[in-house]
């Protein structure tokens, strides 16, 4: 476990980055279907933390401990795009600046320093989703 103040990372985890339509904010209608926002959970030992950066606030909960292959299919069941990943150590330097977004907030959990992407749809595909991307 660490603790407030122990500055130590945590390792590198299995995560889930979760793509939906979010259609409740005019202008993310510019973006592509069902890749209009996009939130994670991350495993931690005993449960995984959800993280959901909304426009409004950041909402964040504890699933009790599931299995990734469980937890990814009961958000594929509600109609929404899953990628499993895992996060990873970022590099030991400033990220790139970039204003505060659904998915600037899921490369920052990911350690993801990506500086060209800025839509749901550029994350989904920098983490392999369809042909494109690195992990």
């Amino acid at each position: 476990m660490i603790r407030p103040g122990e500055g130590a990372e945590p390792p590198p985890g299995p995560a889930l980055v979760v793509f939906t339509d979010g259609g409740a904010i005019w202008w993310l209608r510019l973006l592509r279907p069902g890749f209009r926002h996009v939130f994670i959970a991350v495993r931690r030992p005993g449960h995984w933390v959800i993280v959901d950066p909304l426009a409004h606030r950041m909402r964040v909960d504890l699933v009790p401990t599931a299995d990734a292959a469980d937890l990814a299919a009961w958000y594929r069941a509600q109609g929404l795009t899953v990628v499993a990943t895992e996060t990873r150590a970022p590099p030991r330097k400033e990220a790139p600046w970039a204003p505060l977004t659904c998915v600037e907030v899921v490369k920052r959990l990911l350690g993801l320093h990506a500086r060209w992407v800025w839509t749901p749809y550029a994350l989904y595909r920098a983490l392999g989703g369809e042909s494109g991307g690195t992990r």
